[in-house]
């Protein structure tokens, strides 16, 4: 099974602490590295990560709020100082091209690289990016200006081949994808050999999702249905439900009523207001719906 890993390298909210960085995550996949959000100072996150800057190949963004995208332009200005030249591609909400482009026209003039902008439609549940392993989805989110998560699903892979079987009957290195493909095998004496003995099931493709910033969407869980780990804001204790329906934001209770509904197989909690000194009331709200959860914290590694 190959890897696949979130790398979070910021989880607090809007106002900056000396705890918490802004949001922006890495999302590791099939030897692809993808970001997610870019809040201010993420360049920084990415060098004590000990990611090479280069190997980001696309960035997801959830909306115009600063502490998603105000550390974008500073990030792709590194990368054309690190002599970059493979194209970098963008999603975000309809409306960011624009200010992308003008901050790119201004600070970013003569760039070695391309950077192609992707509007997103964030009210609608869209795929908006594929390839041969990976499929990214958009996930429309309730907060006060428009604003999608994103789920990364792992596409099917092939059956595994049963090396003892294969070496039993001498099948050539040459015919092994054809087994992988679904092809049985004759022996020389006319046996067919069903491809079901040759090879073993292939590993189930997993998933991830990312669900920041939002007020609770009730029927939200119908979109991540098994999803195996779900990242879900959880700006607010439950004693600030009132402050967390003023702004569009969730409670860790209410983020661990997604995950149950969502037969979530873990959650982890981020986003976390500057009001807490300690969010241990955040995680323990959550733990009395699903137990499965942790808290974010920088530079945490998660294997999906």
């Amino acid at each position: 099974m190959q890897p696949f890993k979130i790398r979070i390298l910021g989880c607090g909210s809007a106002l900056p602490t000396l705890r918490h960085s802004a949001s922006s995550q890495l999302v590791e996949i099939r030897g692809k590295v993808f970001m997610v959000d870019c809040g201010e100072g993420t360049q920084v996150q990415v060098r004590r990560a000990r990611i090479h800057f280069n190997k980001i190949i696309a960035i997801f963004i959830t909306h115009l709020h600063g502490d998603h995208c105000f550390g974008l332009i500073g990030l792709i200005s590194s990368f054309g100082m690190l002599g970059r030249t493979a194209p970098l591609h963008v999603y975000a909400p309809k409306g960011f091209a624009p200010i992308l482009e003008q901050q790119l026209d201004f600070f970013c003039n003569g760039l070695d690289y391309d950077v192609h902008i992707h509007d997103v439609d964030a009210a609608l549940a869209n795929v908006v990016y594929e390839d041969n392993g990976v499929l990214v989805e958009s996930i429309p989110l309730d907060h006060r200006v428009p604003c999608c998560g994103y789920i990364f699903r792992e596409k099917p892979t092939l059956p595994h081949i049963r090396r003892d079987m294969i070496d039993f009957y001498n099948i050539p290195e040459c015919y092994r994808n054809n087994i992988k493909n679904g092809a049985d095998w004759e022996t020389e004496d006319g046996e067919v050999i069903p491809n079901s003995r040759l090879t073993s099931p292939a590993d189930p493709p997993r998933t991830y999702a990312y669900c920041s910033d939002t007020k609770y969407v009730a029927d939200l869980y119908k979109q991540l249905q098994g999803v195996d780990l779900l990242y879900h804001e959880a700006t607010y204790a439950s004693a600030d439900e009132d402050r967390a329906a003023l702004y569009y934001h969730s409670t860790a209770k209410q983020a661990a009523t997604v995950a149950l509904k969502a037969n979530a197989k873990k959650l982890v909690l981020g986003h976390f207001s500057a009001r807490y000194d300690d969010e241990k009331i955040i995680l323990d709200e959550a733990r009395e719906v699903f137990p499965n959860v942790c808290l974010a914290n920088e530079m945490d590694v998660f294997d999906v």
